[in-house]
């Protein structure tokens, strides 16, 4: 399973679901096209499933999905604990497990790659339910039923990193300003939006 395979499932399942994707997946629903309710945490890494929380907690009869990155959650963990201590039963959090940072650019090594178990660490930290998939049609299969659960529910994704593009003859190029601003602008749309409900 790739991520935007994953994402893809994701996307299809989630209905009217507000959606908080980082890095990886942030790049492949924007290449399915996904639309609102959704927020970009950019240039926020690490910072999805605080943004996803405060959503889960504002709104609750709103679903909210969060998809973050392995690298990027390694970043804040003590994310899991505050989740876990409001237990949002809206909150769906997806990590996308591919074991490298900045996975198709340059594919750095995640730190502790060999023993690192998202699933294990929400569950410990006291999530009410903890899951972990690394096949396709499993995951698809779940997938319906995770999300008419009770969350906070941890879904584990273990998916192929994608090739590097980044080389010394094809160089990482300047983001773009969209980089900067996006967060923003999604925030201000996804408000109008939630003020509707």
């Amino acid at each position: 399973m790739n991520i935007l395979t994953a994402c893809e499932i994701i996307g299809r399942a989630r209905g009217d679901a507000v959606l908080v994707a980082t890095m990886g997946s942030m790049v492949a629903f924007d290449k399915l096209g996904a639309q609102q309710p959704r927020l970009s945490s950019v240039p926020l890494m690490g910072g999805a499933p605080s943004l996803g929380l405060g959503i889960a907690l504002a709104k609750p009869q709103c679903k909210v999905v969060v998809v973050d990155g392995d690298a990027s959650l390694l970043l804040q963990l003590g994310g899991l604990v505050t989740v876990a201590g409001q237990q949002p039963g809206n909150f769906y959090h997806f990590v996308m497990h591919n074991g490298t940072q900045f996975t198709g650019l340059s594919n750095l090594p995640l730190p502790g790659e060999q023993r690192v178990d998202f699933a294990a660490m929400a569950q410990a930290a006291g999530y009410a339910k903890s899951l972990k998939f690394s096949e396709q049609q499993t995951f698809q299969d779940a997938i319906e039923g995770i999300l008419a659960g009770v969350g906070p529910t941890m879904i584990e994704l273990i998916i192929e990193p994608d090739a590097p593009t980044f080389t010394p003859v094809n160089p990482q190029k300047d983001w773009t300003d969209l980089q900067f601003t996006r967060m923003g602008d999604e925030a201000r749309r996804l408000s109008a939006w939630l003020q509707t409900r």
